[in-house]
């Protein structure tokens, strides 16, 4: 077991679920109601890093894992292995692990459609689910991918970049911190949108993208060097291949539920380039998720909402958790 020195009430270990180890970062008391709370791209249990201490001190084990290929967890080759059953599989067997029959999950950028996922699939073991950035979108008519590459055609998107195996790795791979600070700042709310570029399909995906130099307040330089350390070890193979699952998890999705039952709560950023492209899901949203109790756009930030805004993003999770009961 492992602290971080920055956190150190936070302490890491590896657990086994579903045929592999993840780590973990957790605070608070283990007799104590559990709260599962996952990351997205490019990031890792630090991501939630402002969320350990409040949480735990309401009352809560707060566990956050670096997901499957992320970080110091198992990082499978099979770009398979990296669908949504599997992911979800991954953390309904971490709460059975853990000694839970049930548990709260959170979830931020793909951590989001996790988490929806598994309120949606296992409401047995789901209470209750709060996502960041990512509203809830009921199964598409069609393949995900053939969607994208209907309405990006001849255009540029990062997930269809994302597609062909080694491509992305490398541009990622070849200056870490550079990668990640341009694209931290592209989905942050600092970023101006009107001053992006078109781009085609045969472009990449850094070279365009503003170089801040240095982040805004909400990601110090300790905070980034954190970052690259883990992406130096673990590479980004596993990171990219959650994008390559589209069509898999659409595959292996069908038939099951479409309505979210257990209280739910939704916070994003109003600058969130999500948010721009998702309107019609986050319109639609309650048709499909019951109890939405919280449904928020905080202003001013963008993409990186728990990182962003963390007083804001805490004060409306304990509000919501109390409203729980």
């Amino acid at each position: 077991m492992t602290t971080s020195n920055a956190f150190p009430q936070i302490t890491n270990r590896r657990i086994a679920t579903n045929g592999i180890e993840l780590n973990i970062a957790e605070q608070g008391d283990p007799n104590d109601p559990l709260i599962v709370m996952l990351h997205g791209f490019p990031e890792s249990w630090f991501s939630w890093r402002h969320q350990f201490a409040p949480l735990a001190a309401a009352g809560y084990h707060v566990v956050a894992p670096d997901m499957r290929g992320y970080g110091d967890s198992d990082k499978p080759a099979n770009i398979g292995a990296y669908n949504q059953i599997e992911v979800v599989n991954d953390i309904k067997g971490l709460v059975k692990t853990l000694g839970y029959e049930t548990a709260i999950v959170l979830g931020h950028d793909w951590g989001g459609p996790t988490a929806w996922s598994c309120a949606l699939w296992h409401p047995e073991t789901f209470s209750a689910v709060g996502v960041l950035s990512v509203p809830f979108s009921p199964r598409s008519p069609i393949p995900p991918l053939d969607a994208m590459k209907a309405f990006f055609a001849g255009k540029f998107f990062y997930q269809l970049y994302f597609q062909a195996p080694g491509i992305a790795e490398a541009e990622f791979e070849k200056d870490i911190r550079t990668a990640l600070r341009k694209f931290y700042h592209l989905a942050s709310g600092e970023m101006d949108f009107n001053i992006l570029g078109e781009k085609s399909e045969h472009d990449d995906l850094l070279t365009s993208l503003i170089d801040p130099e240095r982040m805004g307040p909400w990601l110090s330089d300790t905070d980034l060097d954190f970052y690259v350390n883990e992406f130096t070890h673990s590479g980004f193979f596993g990171p990219l291949n959650y994008y390559r699952n589209h069509n898999e998890t659409w595959e292996l999705s069908a038939g099951k539920p479409t309505e979210i039952h257990q209280p739910a709560l939704f916070v994003a950023g109003e600058r969130d380039g999500v948010i721009a492209m998702a309107g019609p899901a986050l319109e639609n949203m309650p048709n499909f998720v019951k109890d939405l109790r919280t449904n928020v756009l905080i202003p001013e930030i963008g993409h990186w909402t728990q990182q962003e805004a963390p007083e804001e993003v805490n004060g409306y999770l304990l509000n919501w958790l109390a409203e729980l009961g």
